[in-house]
């Protein structure tokens, strides 16, 4: 409980420090969406749990001038049940709210009024702008997007990834390098999970598939060093799938906006474009979209700003993407994700690569 010009103000229980009201009227004050006015009082709208995260939506009232300012927040918090096994998605995605999207343009990402890991409990917290009522999923997992979605979804994708596009800031004071010796020993690791991955499956690995992992495994320093060259890079989202980005309702006149940004980095931004596409959808949706999105992915970068990259390098970096790809569901079933979804990636990769010819690459 606090108090504010004399009137009595409550904080929701078991909710942290940042959503007492006087905590708040700073934190919107240095967003600058609060001028004179003042939170006066904070309750929970609605709360749900998702995998890593609690999501809290929150309603605000104001005593004094309040114009502009949010009728409701969204608080985004550790999930209590995974607050110490996955501190690390946390810390990570504090670290983007607090390094690139402060300097990115708006209406890409949604707004955040504060941000903040401790690296002592392990408690982390977002305070986000909230959406709900102008923006929604394009559809419910596992439905593809439609077309003109899928044109929101990569245009904003396109111009998040611009925002960035080999930024002198990259390794410096955002996200960080990883070396050779980082990707020799990445791959280390994944092939002694691949080794576990592909006695698990036995017969339901093909041999033709299993050359393919082998050969991967066996060129990994000569692919990666698209990655070492540092050129042509920029920030990437790491799951960026078509529901990690919320799309305006019927009759509202904005921008899509992606979120959850707990695997960002500084990678190939094709990276983001393959994951969606070839990991997610299935062939006859992917052939049906593919060339035009990247089309349209080209040219808003070429309208971002973007220079030096042409389509057909594009076209190379997304068919070396889709090919790194392969090695997500091995990844994913090493961390015990169900075979629902790793199975089905595996599936639609491994097409895509058959698809595209990636097997050249090697």
């Amino acid at each position: 409980m606090a108090r504010d010009r004399g009137i009595v103000v409550m904080t929701p229980p078991q909710l942290p420090a940042v959503v007492e009201p006087a905590q708040l009227t700073a934190a919107l004050r240095r967003g600058g969406v609060l001028d004179a006015g003042a939170v006066r009082e904070v309750k929970v709208l609605h709360q749900r749990d998702t995998v890593v995260s609690h999501i809290v939506r929150l309603g605000l009232r104001y005593v004094g001038e309040s114009a502009g300012a949010p009728q409701s927040l969204i608080l985004k918090t550790a999930n209590s049940a995974f607050a110490q096994t996955l501190a690390n998605a946390g810390r990570h995605e504090v670290a983007y709210y607090t390094q690139p999207a402060p300097k990115m343009p708006l209406g890409l990402v949604p707004r955040c009024f504060d941000a903040h890991f401790d690296e002592e409990s392990l408690a982390w917290h977002l305070l986000l702008e909230d959406l709900t009522d102008s923006h929604e999923v394009a559809t419910q997992w596992p439905l593809p997007p439609s077309r003109e979605q899928a044109i929101a979804i990569v245009t904003t994708l396109a111009r998040w990834h611009a925002a960035w596009w080999d930024h002198p800031d990259l390794g410096e004071t955002v996200g960080s390098w990883a070396s050779t010796e980082d990707s020799t020993q990445h791959m280390e690791a994944f092939a002694g999970h691949y080794d576990r991955f592909a006695d698990l499956l036995g017969d339901r690995l093909s041999e033709e598939r299993r050359l393919i992992y082998r050969r991967l495994i066996d060129q990994s320093a000569r692919l990666s060093e698209r990655y070492h060259s540092r050129r042509h890079l920029s920030i990437t989202h790491g799951d960026a799938h078509s529901w990690n980005f919320l799309l305006p309702r019927t009759g509202v006149a904005d921008t899509a906006r992606i979120f959850d940004f707990d695997l960002w980095g500084i990678d190939v931004p094709t990276n983001d474009l393959a994951y969606m596409m070839a990991m997610q959808w299935y062939p006859e949706r992917r052939q049906a979209l593919e060339r035009s999105l990247l089309n349209f992915y080209h040219n808003t970068l070429i309208e971002s700003g973007i220079t030096g990259y042409t389509r057909g390098a594009l076209d190379r970096d997304y068919r070396w993407s889709v090919l790194w790809h392969i090695t997500k569901p091995v990844w994913q079933w090493s961390i015990q994700i169900p075979p629902l979804i790793w199975w089905n990636n595996l599936e639609r990769v491994m097409m895509a690569v058959d698809d595209l010819g990636c097997e050249e690459l090697l």
